[in-house]
C-alpha cells in the first residue's frame, strides 16, 4: 500500500537503507527541448544515488520503451527529465500504467504545472498574485496585449521551460518575432505583463500539510538576462543564498510558495519562480516546476546546502518518497 500524500515529506525522518529502496532508473534525456540539461541533471543524480549505494541505473525514455522498466525489475523511478514528455504528466501517466512509483507531482499536477496558462488560471482562483496575461494565437493579439499591458512585455509559449522562446518584447514591431520565436516550440503563447524586479525562486520539498520550503535564492544575471545559457553554461550568474531580505519578507514568500505549490496539487518536491517587484517590494508568481534541474548550477540543490542537506542526501529523501499517486489516493 502506498503511503497518503500527505505523510511524504523527503526533508524529514531517517535515510532509508538503500537496499530497501531496489533497482532504480533515473529518467535523464528524453526528448525534449531540455534534453541536454536532463541528461546532466541524470548523471548528476544517478552519481550521488550510487554513492550511497543505491542500485541506480541510467534509463533513457528517447532510447528505450518504458515497458522495459517492469521486464527489466526495477522497483521505482527517480525522474531527471525536463519539459515535455518528462514534466508534462506523460511519462507520470506512463508509470502509473505500469505500477512503479516515481518521484515528483503526479499526472494532473505534473501536466498543470507545465501549462503556465493553467497554472496562472489556478493562481487566479485562490487569489494568488501572478501577472497579468493573455493568451496569444496570433501577432494581432500579441500587439493587442502589448497595448493593454504596456511595454516591455514577456511573450513566452505556455508549455516550456528553461526560458526556452523566451522574448522580453521592448517595442511595439518586436510583436511578429517575439510571436514566431514563442510559436516554434508551442501553439499556446503567452504574454504576461513583465514585471520589473528581483528574480526569486524557492524550493518546496515534501507533500501536503508536511511540504517545506527551503531558503528564498536570488538570481542575479549578467544585465538581468538568465536565459538558458546564463542558467546552465556560464558561471557569471551570481546566486545569493539564503536570499538577502527581511526575516518577515522570507517567511511571506515561504507561504507564498507553498500555498502555490499546493494549489496546483505538486508533491514531492518542486520549485517556485518570483519576481519581487522593485518599486514595492511586492511578490508575483511566474510558475512552478515540478522536475527541476539537478545540475551543478541547479538551484534545489543549492537551497538544500542552505539548510545543511547535501546533495547526495537531498537525491536519498526525494527517491524514497516515490510512490504511486493515483493508487495512493484509490
Amino acid at each position: 500500500m502506498n503511503p497518503d500524500p500527505q505523510d511524504r515529506a523527503p526533508g524529514d525522518g531517517e535515510l532509508p537503507a538503500p537496499a530497501a529502496l531496489g533497482k532504480v532508473a533515473v529518467l535523464s534525456g528524453g526528448r525534449s527541448a531540455e534534453r541536454e540539461v536532463s541528461m546532466m541533471s541524470g548523471a548528476g543524480v544517478l552519481a550521488a544515488l550510487r554513492s550511497r549505494g543505491v542500485d541506480a541505473h541510467p534509463f533513457d525514455p528517447a532510447e528505450r520503451a518504458l515497458d522495459e522498466l517492469r521486464r527489466e525489475g526495477f522497483a521505482r523511478a527517480f525522474i531527471a527529465l525536463h519539459g515535455r514528455y518528462g514534466e508534462d504528466g506523460t511519462v507520470q501517466g506512463a508509470l502509473e500504467l505500469l505500477g512503479i512509483p516515481y518521484t515528483g507531482s503526479g499526472v494532473m499536477a505534473s501536466a498543470i504545472a507545465m501549462d503556465k496558462v493553467y497554472t496562472k488560471r489556478i493562481w487566479t482562483t485562490h487569489g494568488l498574485p501572478t501577472p497579468a496575461f493573455a493568451l496569444a494565437c496570433s501577432v494581432a493579439e500579441v500587439s493587442e496585449a502589448a497595448a493593454r499591458f504596456g511595454l516591455p512585455m514577456a511573450v513566452k509559449p505556455s508549455r516550456e521551460g528553461s526560458t526556452i522562446g523566451f522574448t522580453k518584447m521592448v517595442s511595439a514591431d518586436q510583436a511578429q518575432a517575439a510571436f514566431e520565436i514563442a510559436r516554434r516550440h508551442d501553439d499556446d503563447v503567452l504574454c504576461e505583463e513583465f514585471v520589473d524586479g528581483r528574480e526569486l525562486t524557492v524550493a518546496v520539498i515534501g507533500s501536503g500539510a508536511r511540504a517545506r520550503a527551503l531558503p528564498v535564492i536570488e538570481i542575479v544575471a549578467p544585465a538581468g538576462n538568465y536565459d538558458y545559457q546564463n542558467k546552465y553554461f556560464r558561471d557569471d550568474t551570481r546566486y545569493v543564498c539564503p536570499a538577502e531580505l527581511s526575516q518577515a519578507l522570507a517567511d511571506e514568500l515561504a507561504e507564498l510558495s507553498l500555498h502555490a505549490y499546493r494549489a496546483i496539487g505538486c508533491e514531492g518536491w518542486g520549485r517556485v519562480d518570483i519576481m519581487l517587484r522593485r518599486a514595492d517590494e511586492r511578490p508575483w508568481l511566474l510558475e512552478v516546476n515540478t522536475s527541476p534541474g539537478m545540475t551543478g548550477h541547479s538551484l534545489v540543490p543549492m537551497a538544500a546546502r542552505a539548510v545543511g542537506m547535501s546533495y547526495e542526501e537531498l537525491c536519498l529523501r526525494i527517491l524514497a518518497s516515490a510512490s504511486l499517486k493515483i493508487g495512493a489516493r484509490a
